[in-house]
């Protein structure tokens, strides 16, 4: 299938840049995934340099672009870089991209790029009311999406739970760094979804992160009284997501 048209989306991470034209109408790529290992270090313009040799790949590909940061984004600015180089603070990085790639950029904090396509695709679609989506990784990701509208850079991960910095209690890097049972993880999460619900009563949870693959290890565990439920776009969301957000801000 040609790619003309088609949004791209890019999903910019800390070993690997990967990205592919979006089919919306289906919410899936329309050519297969290419992947082009980060930078090191990953500054803003060497990172911009990679996304034109994405670009590249997929000559006949000419709708606007989508990229996922993880920080938070403000009308095209990066404004953090908790797990990025810190280079990109004060970024404008839609003029850097756009500028570089030639093509329309828009950028978007990776947690609310897959929240938004869980919600529009995914495991929330259809559902109305407020839907919290978590990304449970190195940190915590989060994604606030209000009757299919997107309410931004929400890092609900860095709420203070007992003394603590959420993420560095409660995320799946902590479960592996300090050994946690599935048990003892999710007492964390209980603590950590009590808290959100405590704050936003959503109407559901959704849990991405690559450790949602093994939701029937340690979802049913987390005890609260809103629905959770798994994500189900894996690790397409960031790329579809961004596609999604980068169309919906031309319009």
């Amino acid at each position: 299938m040609s790619g003309s048209g088609l949004a791209f989306g890019i999903d910019f991470g800390g070993s690997g840049i990967k990205g592919a034209p979006v089919d919306l109408e289906a919410g899936e790529f329309a050519e297969e995934r290419v992947r082009i290992d980060t930078p090191q270090p990953a500054t803003p313009d060497a990172v911009a340099t990679v996304f034109k040799e994405l670009l590249g790949k997929f000559a006949d590909s000419d709708g606007p672009v989508g990229v996922t940061v993880p920080g938070v984004v403000k009308h095209g600015v990066v404004h953090s870089a908790a797990n990025i180089d810190k280079h990109w603070i004060g970024e404008d990085a839609d003029k850097l991209f756009t500028d570089a790639t030639g093509r329309d950029v828009h950028v978007v904090n990776d947690a609310d790029a897959a929240g938004l396509a869980e919600v529009r695709y995914g495991a929330a679609k259809g559902r109305q009311g407020l839907v919290i989506v978590t990304t449970l990784g190195t940190g915590i990701g989060s994604a606030l999406v209000y009757d299919g509208v997107l309410v931004p850079n929400s890092e609900l991960g860095h709420l203070e739970i007992d003394g603590h910095d959420a993420e560095k209690r409660a995320a799946s890097s902590v479960k592996e760094r300090e050994d946690l049972s599935w048990e003892d993880w999710a007492a964390r999460l209980t603590t950590y979804y009590r808290k959100l619900e405590d704050l936003f009563s959503p109407e559901l949870f959704v849990v991405g992160g690559g450790v949602s693959k093994k939701a029937d290890k340690f979802l049913s565990l987390i005890d609260i009284d809103t629905e959770i439920i798994a994500a189900a776009l894996e690790n397409a969301a960031g790329i579809v997501g961004a596609a999604l957000y980068a169309t919906e801000s031309n319009d």
